[in-house]
C-alpha cells in the first residue's frame, strides 16, 4: 500500500508558548483521528519560535517521510513576511534531497470556521445570544492580524461579510491589530456609530471577535486596545470573544485542505483570494508529489 504524504501544519509567526501548546494539541488531535497520516506542525515567519517549522520537517523526514502536504494554518493570507513559507520549504528540500511537497490553501474563511466563530459569539453573549432582538442590537468587530498586502486584508473583510450573512447581527465590522486600518479603537468607533444609526433600543452592544486560531502577542494587544476603548466609552457594552482554538472543526478543515492538496490542485503557499472554490479545498501552488522531485 502506498504511504500517504505526511501532513505538515504551518502556523504563522508566534513566539508565544501558549500558541505552541495549542498547535501541539491540534497535531495530537489529528494524529488520533487520522493515524494513517504522519503529522507534525510548527511556526514560520518569526525567529525564535518555541515550535519551529524546520524542526517539524526534520522530524517527519527522520520518520521516513519523502512527501509533504503543507497546510498553512492561517485564517487569512499573511502578506509579505521576513521568512516566507515557500523559501523555507525550498531550503528544506536542499537539506533533504528528494523531499517533495505540495502546498494547500489556508483555512479561512471556511464555513466550518465561521460556525465556530458564531459559537464564540454565543459564548461571549451568554444565554441571550440567540434571541433575535438581542442579536439585532449587537454589532461584531472581527479583528485580524493585519498585513502590508491589501489582498490579505481583503480576506478578513470577506470573512466578516460571510459571518454577517443570515446570522441576525446588526453588522460585522473589521479592524486590524497592526499594519492596516482601521485599528481596533477606530473599528469600535465604527461599530458604535452603526449602532446609533440603527437606533436599536438600549445601549450599543459590541462583541470583539478575534479572527485568530490561537492566542498570542497580537491577541494580547487586541485586548489592551479594546479595554482602553471600553473604559473611555462606559455607555457602550463591550464583550470579548475567545480565539477559535484547536477545535475538532479546525482538524476537519485541515484534513479537507490536506486531501485537496494531495489530489493535486495548483498553489503558491499564499492564500486564496480564490476561495470561491466550490469544495472549499482548491489548493494553491503545487509542487510534484512524485518521490524524488520538487518541481514548481
Amino acid at each position: 500500500m502506498t504511504t500517504p504524504p505526511a501532513l505538515l501544519i504551518a502556523g504563522h509567526g508566534t513566539r508565544d508558548e501558549g500558541g505552541a501548546d495549542a498547535l501541539r494539541a491540534l497535531v495530537r488531535l489529528l494524529g488520533e483521528r487520522h493515524p494513517e497520516v504522519p503529522v507534525a506542525g510548527g511556526f514560520f515567519g518569526v525567529p525564535a519560535s518555541p515550535l519551529p517549522l524546520d524542526d517539524a520537517i526534520d522530524g517527519l523526514v527522520g520518520k521516513g517521510a519523502t512527501r509533504l502536504a503543507v497546510i498553512p494554518l492561517l485564517t487569512a493570507p499573511t502578506g509579505p513576511v521576513p521568512e516566507a513559507l515557500p523559501e523555507l520549504l525550498e531550503r528544506a528540500g536542499e537539506r533533504h534531497p528528494g523531499l517533495g511537497h505540495v502546498c494547500g490553501a489556508e483555512l479561512g474563511p471556511h464555513p466550518t470556521l465561521l460556525d465556530v466563530l458564531e459559537r464564540r459569539l454565543d459564548e461571549a453573549l451568554g444565554s441571550g445570544a440567540r434571541r433575535p432582538a438581542d442579536r439585532a442590537r449587537t454589532t461584531v468587530l472581527l479583528v485580524g492580524r493585519g498585513a502590508a498586502d491589501p489582498y490579505a486584508n481583503a480576506e478578513v473583510v470577506r470573512a466578516a461579510r460571510l459571518l454577517w450573512e443570515g446570522r441576525g447581527f446588526a453588522g460585522v465590522e473589521t479592524a486590524f491589530v497592526s499594519q492596516a486600518a482601521p485599528d481596533v479603537p477606530a473599528g469600535l468607533d465604527r461599530c458604535r456609530a452603526l449602532a446609533a444609526a440603527a437606533g436599536a433600543g438600549g445601549p450599543a452592544r459590541i462583541v470583539v471577535l478575534p479572527y485568530f486560531l490561537f492566542a498570542g502577542g497580537p491577541v494580547e494587544r487586541l485586548w489592551m486596545q479594546a479595554e482602553g476603548w471600553a473604559a473611555a466609552h462606559p455607555d457602550t457594552e463591550v464583550y470579548a470573544a475567545q480565539v477559535i482554538g484547536p477545535e475538532a472543526e479546525v482538524a476537519d478543515v485541515v484534513m479537507e485542505r490536506y486531501r485537496a492538496a494531495v489530489a493535486g490542485a495548483s498553489c503558491g503557499c499564499r492564500a486564496a483570494a480564490e476561495d470561491a472554490r466550490p469544495a472549499h479545498g482548491a489548493a494553491l501552488e503545487s509542487a510534484s508529489l512524485a518521490a524524488g522531485t520538487g518541481e514548481r
